[in-house]
């Protein structure tokens, strides 16, 4: 069973809600220890950030290669201590960004290590935002570039807060030190990337190709809804493939079929989201298991894999309505 990450962010007096690795979500969990999930306190001030002192990476010194880190000797900064030790020359990281990245975490005093994604062969994927992740990721992290290496050394303050977190071995005096490796970042202007496939089939709606971050087209036919699922290649990317337990990310519109009305979208909020596939409509769930990482898919959901005779309430689905999605998979966990 996979274990849930604990580097999200963990509200005073709740439990870890890891929306990263969950372990009914399939999506990258920690080990038995913890993650950067956020602290209690939610107004702790902006830290200063200063170039160390940082113990020393002993092997693993490569980009993707699983570090081992010295104890920290003598006392850490209260301060954040952030270095880049690899500097990437990919996309630069902003708040509110999700990133993929693989990570250790261990003890400064001891040097245990209560995490890391590196056994687990699966990077991380989570949002930097304030109460998604501990803020010492937050702050250290935004303004690096993909491709790079950046250890960090998290004070409990940026970290887990002085209730520290006892499932994960960490006390509230624990200070944090963090190897992280920054695969990948994704925004509200991400798209799918790949190689256009045919749209031949005059009976199925058509969705648009643009790749500028912008919401495609979709235009739905005259003709009457197709009652069987339907998960097409609009784009196919090139990336591993979805599996049914994976938590994924996307950009997404969704229209009615009968009515061609857009009831929901990513791009209007400006926000991508992330979710398991194993907490989403039938369609959703089986539409995308099996498709590739940077695909664009079209995928017609008829009611009794929708929401059939429960639409959401308030929501603009009615009852029996089939449902028209265009889905960007942006990364997979």
């Amino acid at each position: 069973m996979r274990r849930r990450s604990l580097l999200i962010a963990v509200p005073t007096g709740l439990v870890a809600l890891a929306g990263c690795g969950d372990d009914e979500s399939g999506s990258s969990g920690a080990s038995d220890t913890a993650s950067p999930s956020p602290s209690g306190s939610a107004s702790v001030p902006a830290p200063k950030i200063v170039d160390g002192p940082l113990p020393a990476i002993t092997a693993g010194t490569k980009f993707g290669e699983k570090p081992t880190v010295a104890k920290g000797s003598g006392d850490p900064s209260k301060d954040l201590a952030v270095k880049t030790v690899i500097a990437g020359s990919g996309t630069t990281v902003a708040e509110n960004d999700y990133i993929q990245a693989n990570y250790l975490g261990q003890i400064w005093d001891t040097a245990k290590v209560f995490d890391n994604s590196y056994d687990r062969k699966t990077p991380l994927l989570i949002q930097l935002a304030s109460g998604s992740i501990i803020d010492g990721w937050r702050y250290g992290l935004t303004g690096k570039k993909t491709g790079s290496r950046v250890q960090l050394a998290v004070p409990p303050t940026w970290g887990y807060g002085k209730q520290g977190y006892a499932e994960g071995g960490i006390k509230g005096t624990d200070t944090l030190v963090f190897v992280v490796d920054l695969v990948e970042s994704f925004n509200a202007k991400s798209s799918a990337k790949g190689t256009d496939v045919a749209q031949d089939n005059v009976d199925l709606p058509k969705v648009g190709t643009n790749t500028d971050g912008k919401a495609p087209s979709v235009e739905v036919p005259k003709s009457a809804a197709s009652t069987k699922l339907v998960a097409n290649y609009v784009i196919e990317g090139d990336g591993d493939e979805v599996a049914a337990e994976n938590t994924v990310l996307v950009q997404y519109k969704g229209v009615l079929w009968d009515t061609g009305k857009e009831f929901d979208s990513t791009y209007g909020r400006k926000a991508l989201t992330s979710f398991s596939l194993q907490q989403v409509v039938k369609g959703w769930s089986q539409g995308l298991t099996g498709k590739k990482v940077g695909s664009r898919v079209l995928i017609v959901v008829p009611p009794d894999l929708g929401y059939g005779d429960s639409p959401p309430a308030g929501s603009e689905i009615k009852k029996d309505s089939t449902l028209v999605f265009t889905v960007d998979i942006l990364a997979k966990m």
